[in-house]
């Protein structure tokens, strides 16, 4: 019987995409200490962030950790992070030598031990470059480090430079906890009913805002317990037209035959055209019984008159909900 396999999730970055690696031959290692692993960026040191129950095999398989970080392997990362910002504008004052244009030099990542030198770029095509000669000059300014180049998107950008978000929070979703960008669509937008105008929806890295995708569920679950718009609905106050719908409210505004509009909630509403559907039904009888002993249609009439008489029938709107998707 094989032994039990010891998976951890390790991160890399603050509020970075956490990896999985296999830590059997650490098994007592505990959450938030720090280890070094072996990565596509070379040798890399991480920090536990949790370990994993119920995980299902890759097909690749796990990268083993290769050992908990000591003390000293701490200090270089440390010293190596203090050297990122000089090689990010160094970067900078040797592409702008070279008349390089239309890119936008984010952030220089060194691994723990200054053996590597990544250099994180974006530009509006999304496309990558070479940059034979910046990459030389870079080279010799760093001769002990390998130097590389890595295309990021606007969303990352957006993460590594932070800021205050629109909704006034001092830091972005995206640099604070979002360890991955969920897709997001203007249906999400549509479907809370936000405007859809662009400074509404757009984030700053120039995409629909991560936001958008917090709620959606919850919207999407509330709509399908009410009529849709246009739908005509039996009140207390008598038959109108839903003009619009409030989902976390539960609720919805109907025009009434006066002009008037009011709000009704959700166990206040009955669907008009199921009624009256079943209405016709009833008063067809029934054709599989011609001796005229049949209580079909009798059955139907009952139905009906419960649906009319029992307003808070939540199973009154579910017959809308059911036939029309929200």
């Amino acid at each position: 019987m094989a032994s039990e396999r010891f998976i951890v999730g390790i991160r890399f970055q603050k509020a970075g995409k956490i990896y999985h690696f296999d830590s059997s031959a650490i098994p007592d290692l505990k959450v938030g200490e720090y280890v070094l692993v072996e990565t596509t960026r070379g040798k890399q040191l991480g920090q536990m962030i949790q370990k994993v129950e119920n995980y299902q095999r890759p097909p690749e398989g796990w990268k083993p950790l290769e050992r908990r970080a000591n003390a000293q392997d701490l200090i270089l990362k440390h010293h190596y992070q203090q050297k990122e910002l000089e090689a990010t504008i160094n970067c900078r004052a040797k592409a702008s030598e070279m008349n390089i244009v239309g890119v936008k030099f984010v952030a220089s990542e060194f691994s723990y031990d200054g053996s590597r030198l990544s250099i994180l770029y974006s530009n509006e095509a999304g496309e990558k470059m070479e940059f034979r000669n910046l990459r030389k000059a870079m080279q010799r300014l760093y001769p002990n480090a390998q130097v590389d180049f890595h295309l990021i998107g606007p969303r990352d950008v957006a993460k590594i430079l932070g800021g205050m978000g629109a909704c006034g929070l001092e830091n972005r979703c995206c640099s604070a906890f979002l360890t991955e960008f969920s897709p997001v669509s203007i249906k999400m937008a549509k479907e809370q009913g936000i405007s859809l105008t662009p400074t509404e929806i757009t984030g700053m890295c120039g995409r629909l805002r991560c936001c958008l995708v917090y709620e959606y569920e919850q919207y999407t679950e509330a709509r399908k317990q009410l009529p849709k718009r246009g739908k005509r609905v039996i009140t207390p106050q008598g038959e109108g037209k839903v003009i619009d719908v409030l989902p976390l409210k539960e609720s919805v505004i109907v025009e009434l035959p006066s002009g008037a509009q009011a709000e009704f909630m959700k166990h206040e509403l009955q669907p008009a055209e199921e009624l009256e559907a079943l209405q016709k039904k009833a008063e067809k009888g029934c054709d599989k019984h011609p001796d005229g002993n049949c209580t079909c249609g009798r059955k139907g009439a009952s139905k009906v008159e419960q649906l009319s008489e029992n307003s808070n029938d939540d199973d009154a709107t579910n017959i809308d909900s059911s036939d029309t998707p929200a």
